[in-house]
């Protein structure tokens, strides 16, 4: 990862619109917002921030729901 986008830095200009590509496209071929946060270093709040400004449609938490 470029030294630029290490964790505590801030991401701005095209380096956050790069990295929000990025991300949207590995989002948008599986991976979790988790396993993102995870392999950029970063929170899984400024992952989902990205995500929701580079137009990602995020899905749902899944797993097992409660009945009424």
């Amino acid at each position: 990862m470029d030294d630029a986008l290490r964790k505590g830095t801030r991401v701005a200009g095209t380096d956050r619109s790069e990295l929000a590509a990025q991300l949207k496209r590995r989002y948008d071929s599986g991976e979790s917002i988790r396993m993102l946060a995870a392999a950029t270093g970063r929170s899984y709040g400024f992952v989902h921030r990205l995500l929701s400004e580079a137009g990602a449609e995020l899905r749902g938490r899944g797993g097992a729901t409660r009945k009424a």
